[in-house]
């Protein structure tokens, strides 16, 4: 750290997708392009191999070889007081995995369900996440639950788990982390973080809550193993990025804060509910003005993802503070299905050939906003990127009425073809294979490619993209700005020829890109 160099003799790579992860000071864990055949279709490494430090990288050794049609082979290790336990996940799908404890050269499978994840080893216990219902030795652990078993009884045969979390049907877990006595669940409630500090008393898991501020989003920072103190950061719409300490008898202390870049007092934050088309009620948030007035007028960005069970959840942006709230913007995020907010049933509600009640939940929330007179369709704006960008392009084409702006980022767009660019195949467990004709039946049902309609007219979109994203194809946004082009539909487009699925490298890119546009939306919908 003195001299401010890299180690010698230290594990050094070509460029490549993949990982590495310590398993001692001086061997590693690599997965890595390592020449023809060592990548799956998806783009990922299909080998793991064992590497010792001081030596060249081809004389790593194989310890485990995955199938080209794997998302991928990685591996890591639980590193914890009472023992390290180095493991292998062979993902064979984007949500399914088969997974081994690697002991002593010798692969042993952990035999879980395909779909359910492991959240950690912590205390002995093998802690296990699950996406779908799971019954085994008489017993059913329900969907959503994260459940424990003493990982050595666990390989000796026993599959009498215990269940540490059963969430409501209005909650989720969001992420789980350790302390020296302490499991912490960062629990996502109706969308708004809340710690819970758990501990296993005579064989039962205990809880308590812990006080933190409400109605916002929080990260675990950092925590140790050798003591219960740790660092967990929380942010709002209106409250920048603050880091608070919890000491060992779980009391918060605020430490500090990043600075206000804009002026909250003029504006509140509230919770919504829109009623789809199926009667599932899709709650968003609005960031306002205080004396809003509820006339149809206010120019109004509504985002969303809604896939991979990602939860969008509340967090301080001053570009949207600045660009957009201080211009007389009002801000919406939609808490549609196929997002993780209330738990894998939320996001299973959108899979494969239930896309579509995606698509109805983002246009739910647009036709609530219309109906309290928060906007109109003329101020109307949306925004999306990646799946994002699938998700506005959808609207762009199912829903044109709707819409006076559609800001479309790094999109999927030709859901045909998605599968054979870069990391595409990696998502057709979300998706489905356009190859199989049933499958592509409902694929091409809200495939924007596919959809565009020369006798319809559009509001002119803005597409980003960029040259180096190495995640989903440029092509995507290329295919439909010339198609609307030749079709005489008005589009914007910019190419950044940096910044991969980020779409900008560094600051300045990034604020350029969105000077674009804010100003497009200010122009169009103010």
């Amino acid at each position: 750290m003195q001299s401010k160099q890299f180690v010698k003799d230290g594990f050094a790579l070509p460029e490549s997708k993949g990982s590495i992860s310590w398993i001692d000071k001086d061997q590693v864990f690599i997965g890595t392009d390592f020449g023809a055949g060592s990548m799956t279709e998806s783009g990922y490494p299909r080998l793991t191999k064992l590497w010792q430090r001081g030596t060249p990288l081809d004389s790593a050794v194989t310890v485990f070889e995955g199938e080209s049609s794997d998302v991928g082979v990685w591996a890591g290790v639980y590193f914890t007081p009472e023992g390290n336990y180095p493991y292998i996940q062979q993902a064979t799908s984007f949500y399914t995995s088969n997974k081994y404890y690697y002991k002593d050269g010798k692969l042993i499978p952990i035999e879980i369900p395909a779909d359910a994840s492991i959240s950690t080893i912590f205390k002995g216990q093998l802690l296990v996440s699950l996406k779908t219902d799971w019954a085994i030795a008489g017993n059913t652990y329900p969907q959503g639950s994260l459940v424990s078993i003493d990982f050595e009884r666990f390989l000796n045969g026993a599959r009498d788990f215990s269940i540490v979390i059963e969430p409501s049907e209005r909650s989720s877990i969001g992420s789980i982390s350790t302390s020296r006595d302490y499991l912490i669940a960062n629990m996502l409630d109706n969308v708004h973080s809340q710690l819970l500090a758990y501990q296993l008393v005579d064989g039962k898991w205990q809880n308590q809550a812990i006080d933190t501020p409400k109605l916002g989003n929080i990260s675990v920072i950092a925590s140790s193993d050798t003591d219960n103190q740790m660092f967990y950061s929380y942010t709002g719409f209106l409250t920048p990025s603050t880091l608070y300490f919890l000491n060992g008898d779980m009391e918060s202390e605020k430490t500090q804060a990043l600075p206000a870049f804009f002026d909250a007092s003029p504006y509140i934050v509230s919770q919504h509910a829109a009623r789809s088309k199926d009667g599932t009620l899709v709650p968003y948030f609005m960031v306002a003005r205080k004396d809003l007035k509820m006339d149809g007028t206010n120019p109004v960005l509504q985002y969303g993802y809604g896939g991979f069970q990602v939860s969008l959840k509340p967090s301080y942006s001053p570009t949207i503070g600045l660009s957009w709230l201080d211009q007389g913007g009002v801000y919406v995020l939609a808490n549609i299905r196929g997002g993780g907010e209330f738990g894998p049933s939320w996001h299973l509600a959108a899979l494969k050939e239930k896309r579509q009640s995606a698509y109805d939940d983002f246009i739910a929330v647009a036709e609530d906003l219309i109906k309290y007179k928060v906007t109109s369709p003329e101020h109307l704006g949306i925004r999306g990127g990646s799946n994002g960008g699938l998700l506005v392009g959808v609207m762009l084409t199912q829903r044109p009425d709707l819409f006076n702006a559609v800001v479309c980022q790094v999109p999927l767009l030709d859901m045909q073809r998605y599968n054979k660019l870069l990391a595409g195949a990696s998502w057709m467990a979300e998706f489905g294979d356009p190859d199989i004709p049933e499958q592509w039946e409902y694929i091409r049902e809200y495939s924007p490619y596919h959809n565009l309609d020369d006798k319809q007219d559009y509001p002119q979109v803005f597409f980003t993209t960029s040259t180096r994203d190495d995640r989903v194809h440029p092509g995507h946004a290329r295919k439909m700005v010339a198609k609307m082009e030749a079709m005489g539909k008005p589009v914007y487009y910019y190419e950044n020829t940096e910044g991969g699925h980020a779409g900008a490298s560094n600051k300045k890119q990034s604020a350029y890109v969105n000077a674009l546009i804010y100003s497009y939306l200010l122009e169009r919908l103010k």
